[in-house]
């Protein structure tokens, strides 16, 4: 589930995610000590690694090919990648990826999660109101316009400007330029601002889904089997672009290969990897270590408690899904953590931070830049020192509910009323009584604010005092203070907050206990939080000035972290060792039925009755598979084509020793787990009876019987 990942780590990190920062990069070392390999193995379409494929593969791979690969990919919405697999704009994405979207075209009395969807004629195509896919179809170096522009600001905030003026100045020009005019344009960070590029989308806004599997089938064995392999799911989804009212005609496609996986075979992902930091400092990897990550884990795990126990009774099917979320990224921050408190690959990015040193040292770089470890360094001290009130502290719905939050957005209003006039009508809009859809779970998201808080602060910190101090000097839990809390603000009544919009110090002087305790937290938090935000502004000057080093020592022999832009990375089929056995390198339809007979088709392992009595030359047929390739949260959907331009799989997640790329890449045992394109043609054929898909993703007529798969 690459794709939760992805946007947790965006929408659901602690108060100080903002102090995260970008990593890169990738040659020839040794894996178990350390070296530029374990900065990974995403490569940009902006410098294609045609030299190392042909070094590593015996591969040519010229510009034609990686332009046809490159118009072939997509990206899907803002959040996950696809392709085009037909000449009639057909495009294959994940299941989990067409959930977000594909489930918005329900018709009353429908139920498309429990049921799936296939339009047996091109009528039937449903229009998902708001989906679009861009195609990268322009790129443009743009590094010496804008670190030209940065060069002459003096302080960190003025460069950053100085950044962001120089995008938008860029773009504005590109707009106009022929071949630029109507495409959507982005400016890309490459190597933390060592490179930058203007990239330019062709954008489709009429997407229709076509063909997308039960929940059952897409997330088979939900999040136990998350993160796992052997996998047995069938994690796909169709959809169709139309241009004009009309399919899209496109000679950009990956032709369906339902026979070409094979061990020790190159094969490539082509989507948009998120976000990893294999740049950051060991420093900074302490810092996320011992403070940032475990505390986002915590956050974490207590709100999915609190949804769990709500939809006990609520059984709501988007807090069902917010539920996946989070169990998915706890599972993502828990391998993260584990590999952070793994020594050996701590020692690894230690022996690289020391050969990164020693590189720039022989290049004869500025005395000022080989400080930037150093500097580095001490701004992560700074920030440790601030955690506590940034983190614990910060007033957020979903870290300690809508009505605690609120309090703290009064507190705020209240000083600006008395402060700065000017800006009293502004506020007084945020002003406005807080919906409160469940108690229960306000209650559920304040107690485990108070625990955190209880946990992280201290018995003694003058907060949770307050907190935990009933009227009477007792001494509450943190579910008896929330229950407290909740039952005795005014916060819920409208008359009550329009009185404290209209007097400058109505809040102040209040004994609303919700007003009390964020007049002792707010403050704490503004000072950390300004600080760390200042400190967070040098942290990213200086991760530009280590990725121009990076750049300078290793140049594009080295890929830059993920951005969410386009990449496309290799590696193998290849089995690995793992549980004291062997993992095969793919699976079968048989391995499905197995796990569902096993667990007695008891969910997330049960199957739908169509599901029930497949044939037997279902059972033989490949379902997923594995590689060595370099994949994270949003190369969700990413073809896997082999070296004809094929599509011989779908990416949709990683084993469980994948986890810890987000800080580093280790090929010995991460794998990429793909859907195979055989098996998504054999339960088209022999499932969902969807002959005309089958018929235009293989070329065949429909009656045709599937080539066996070669052994």
């Amino acid at each position: 589930m690459q794709f939760r990942k992805f946007r947790l780590a965006l929408l659901a990190t602690s108060c100080l995610a903002f102090l995260a920062g970008p990593a890169s990069a990738q040659t020839t070392t040794d894996t178990t000590k350390g070296g530029p390999l374990d900065l990974g193995k995403m490569w940009t379409f902006d410098s294609p690694p045609s030299a190392y494929f042909k070094k590593t593969y015996n591969f040519t791979a010229d510009e034609k090919w990686f332009d046809e690969a490159r118009l072939a990919s997509l990206r899907f919405a803002d959040y996950c990648s696809a392709s085009f697999v037909s000449a009639n704009g057909l495009v294959m994405t994940n299941h989990h990826c067409a959930r977000e979207s594909g489930t918005g075209v329900t018709r009353k009395g429908e139920d498309l999660n429990a049921t799936g969807f296939f339009a047996k004629t091109p009528a039937e195509e449903r229009k998902v109101d708001g989906l679009f896919v861009d195609q990268l179809v322009k790129l443009q170096d743009i590094t010496k316009q804008v670190q030209d522009a940065m060069s002459g600001a003096t302080s960190e905030q003025a460069q950053l400007q100085a950044r962001e003026q120089a995008f938008s100045a860029i773009k504005q020009e590109y707009g106009t330029k022929e071949g630029w005019k109507g495409l959507e344009l982005q400016t890309i960070t490459f190597y933390n601002g060592g490179r930058y590029a203007l990239y330019g989308f062709k954008r489709y806004t009429d997407v229709r889904l076509v063909f997308m599997p039960e929940l059952q089938l897409g997330f088979f064995g939900g999040d136990y089997d998350n993160f796992t392999y052997p996998r047995y799911a069938l994690d796909c989804s169709f959809f169709r672009v139309y241009d004009g009212g009309k399919p899209l005609k496109t000679t950009h496609f990956f032709k369906f290969n339902m026979n070409g996986v094979r061990d020790g075979e190159p094969i490539f992902v082509i989507g948009n990897p998120g976000h990893t930091e294999r740049l950051k400092t060991v420093a900074e990897l302490e810092f996320d270590r011992d403070l940032q990550t475990p505390a986002t884990i915590q956050m974490l795990r207590n709100r999915s408690a609190a949804l769990q126990a709500y939809n006990a009774t609520a059984k709501n099917d988007s807090v069902l899904n917010e539920i996946f979320s989070y169990e998915n990224s706890l599972k993502a921050y828990g391998g993260q953590l584990e590999g952070l408190r793994d020594a050996s690959l701590l020692n690894r990015k230690v022996v690289f931070e020391n050969q990164f040193k020693a590189a720039a040292k022989a290049k004869n770089l500025p005395a000022d830049q080989l400080k930037t470890w150093d500097e580095l360094a001490a701004n992560t001290a700074q920030l440790r020192s601030l955690f506590k009130d940034a983190n614990y502290l910060g007033p957020s719905e979903r870290t300690m509910g809508e009505l605690l939050t609120f309090a703290n957005v009064v507190t705020q209003f209240s000083e600006l009323l008395a402060t700065r006039p000017q800006d009293a009508e502004r506020a007084r809009s945020l002003m406005v009584t807080p919906e409160v859809k469940s108690m229960a779970l306000e209650e559920a998201y304040l107690a485990a604010h108070l625990t955190e808080a209880q946990l992280g602060l201290g018995n003694d910190d003058p907060y949770v005092k307050a907190a935990l101090t009933g009227t009477n000097g007792k001494r509450l839990t943190p579910k008896e203070a929330a229950a407290y809390l909740v039952k005795n603000t005014k916060l819920t009544d409208p008359a009550f907050v329009s009185e404290l919009s209209t007097r400058p110090n109505a809040a102040a002087a209040s004994n609303d206990p919700m007003l009390a305790l964020a007049r002792i937290g707010f403050p704490r938090y503004l000072a950390a939080a300004r600080q760390a935000r200042q400190i967070s502004q040098k942290q990213e000057v200086l991760r530009g000035q280590l990725g121009r080093m990076l750049y300078d020592v290793y140049g594009t022999a080295v890929p830059p972290d993920a951005t969410f832009s386009l990449r496309i990375n290799d590696g193998v089929v290849q089995s690995y060792d793992y549980n004291g056995t062997k993992a095969p390198i793919l699976t079968t339809f048989a391995g499905l039925y197995d796990r569902n007979y096993s667990f007695a088709d008891k969910a997330p392992w049960n199957l739908p009755a169509r599901w029930k009595s497949p044939p037997m030359e279902l059972l033989k047929q490949p379902m997923c598979f594995i590689s060595t390739n370099d994949i994270i949260g949003g190369n969700s959907g990413s073809p896997m084509i082999n070296k004809n331009l094929e599509a011989v799989g779908l990416a949709f997640d990683g084993n469980m020793e994948s986890l810890p790329g987000e800080f580093i890449f280790v090929p010995d045992r991460n794998r990429t787990i793909s859907v195979h394109t055989g098996g998504i043609i054999a339960a088209m054929r022999y499932i969902y009876k969807a002959d005309r898909l089958v018929s235009e993703l293989t070329g065949t007529p429909v009656t045709a019987k599937p080539k066996p798969v070669k052994k």
